[in-house]
């Protein structure tokens, strides 16, 4: 840089000379006096420097003849920086990628503090969560391609009937059961199975009001025959309907590994097993003490609830997302835990002496417990003053506590949802009549794209693992 270049930017000419920046072949003319208003930038260093080798320090290249100052950087942002350097305020547009942003505004130097309000909090929160205001798309996006996944193997079940004996009917009837909705006849048993479900559970229900009660000569209550003959007949259904799929499933060794088909089991099972205690009993008197264990299998009935999730894709999507969600009820646990533990002896400490509720630290775990899921039964509650404060705060602290990991099990229900109609549409549009011949309506580039998508993020993520990170890999494998 010539000493006369130099000298035309000096301090006392600011105010009259004018610098050429060159951003990728983006270029503009910059009072000097417009980016002395922020001299700790790096466009502001510029004008300080008063030697070819300080300037080439902050930036790619310099012309001394245009007085011309070239950086490689992305044209596309540069006039964000512009628009900061006339106004004093940066501002976000919601396209533009945070993470580039962020990167490209501490090159030119610029604070993120100078992020005007408007767009302060959206660019704070999409740097801190960027995955949150995508979680829609990226739901969808999984929901095609775990429900495919789901779909080759319906389809790989119904392709094993082709060699068995029957195959054709087999699959018929296996689809029918199986799939509410896929016919007519699904629709009728599905139905049936329903109406047969809640009746045993009203029954089981109206068994214990005392106008329904029947007592024996010896004061042993018995169940009214009118609900036995139903118990008998539900029990036939259930039973029924569990031999029936296992007759026609495509393969038996894994017809129990599936969750719908073993609450199938337990719905049955503790009719059997009573019926055989009840015959041991008889047959033994010794055995008396056994008939509590048949009392309480009969309690078991209220699990018949459950088969519902058959015909239900509602219960089956919650299935799924308390299956999946195991970190956040975690979460809820541990939270509730500590907070329990804190206000107990809190009120223990202030409500010892005075209420004989809250005498001990256990019967405070009580109280906490109660309140912080604001249940509220009332049968425990502070007197003094400083107790109900800490009654609010604990009730306050229980709000929050809950509400906190509400919205991450509500997006996994929400996308387990999808995903479940998705696959039952799908299931639903195949045509099984003379063998295998429609497939699915399924978006394979976005399939495929997924898949690309998730080697190549593992890809990456080897090639940023560290020496160090790759041996220790290698030792535990």
């Amino acid at each position: 840089m010539t000493g006369q270049s130099l000298n035309a930017l000096s301090e006392a000419d600011f105010e009259d000379n004018e610098i050429s920046i060159n951003v990728g072949g983006f270029k503009k003319k910059m009072r000097s006096n417009t980016l002395l208003r922020f001299p700790e930038t790096r466009l502001g260093k510029l004008l300080s420097c008063h030697s070819k080798e300080s300037i080439l320090e902050l930036c790619d290249d310099y012309d001394d003849t245009k007085n011309e100052f070239y950086f490689d950087r992305n044209p596309e942002l540069f006039p964000y920086v512009l628009h900061f350097y006339n106004t004093g305020k940066l501002h976000v547009m919601g396209e533009l990628c945070v993470f580039s942003f962020s990167q490209e505004i501490e090159y030119w130097g610029i604070n993120e503090f100078f992020i005007d309000s408007c767009c302060s909090y959206s660019y704070h929160g999409r740097k801190m969560e960027p995955d949150q205001e995508k979680w829609e798309e990226q739901s969808d996006q999984e929901s095609t391609t775990s429900s495919f996944d789901e779909i080759l193997a319906f389809y790989n079940d119904a392709s094993k009937f082709d060699k068995q004996p029957f195959g054709n009917i087999r699959r018929q009837l296996w689809l029918a059961l199986d799939n509410p909705g896929y016919s007519v006849l699904s629709r009728i048993f599905s139905v049936l199975s329903i109406m047969v479900v809640l009746g045993s559970i009203v029954t089981m229900c109206l068994n214990s009001l005392p106008d329904f009660q029947i007592v024996d000569s010896n004061g042993n209550p018995e169940e009214d025959p009118r609900f036995e003959i139903v118990e008998h007949f539900g029990i036939a259904w259930f039973t029924f309907e569990l031999v029936a799929r296992f007759a026609v499933a495509p393969d038996f060794l894994k017809f129990f590994k599936h969750a719908l088909n073993l609450i199938d089991l337990m719905s049955i099972l503790p009719f059997y097993i009573t019926l055989i205690v009840n015959l041991v009993v008889e047959s033994s008197p010794t055995l008396a003490n056994l008939g509590r264990v048949a009392q309480v299998l009969r309690l078991m009935r209220i699990f018949r609830i459950l088969k519902l999730a058959r015909h239900s894709t509602g219960l089956r999507s919650l299935g799924a997302t308390l299956k999946y969600s195991y970190r956040e009820v975690g979460l809820l646990l541990l939270y509730l835990s500590v907070g329990i533990s804190i206000f107990s002896v809190v009120a223990y400490t202030i409500e010892k002496e005075e209420n004989e509720g809250l005498a001990t630290i256990p019967a405070c775990w009580w109280w906490a417990t109660v309140s912080m899921t604001t249940v509220g039964y009332g049968d425990v509650v502070p007197g003094s003053t400083a107790g109900k404060l800490t009654a609010s705060a604990c009730i306050l602290a229980g709000i929050l506590v809950v509400v906190l990991p509400i919205t991450l099990i509500f997006n996994k229900f929400s996308h387990f949802y999808r995903r479940q109609k998705q696959l039952e549409s799908a299931m639903r549009s195949c045509d099984f009549g003379d063998g295998m011949k429609e497939v699915p309506s399924i978006n394979l580039r976005d399939y495929y794209a997924y898949k690309v998508k998730s080697l190549m993020a593992s890809l990456t993520n080897m090639s940023r693992s560290t020496p160090s990170e790759l041996s220790l890999n290698d030792s535990l494998h």
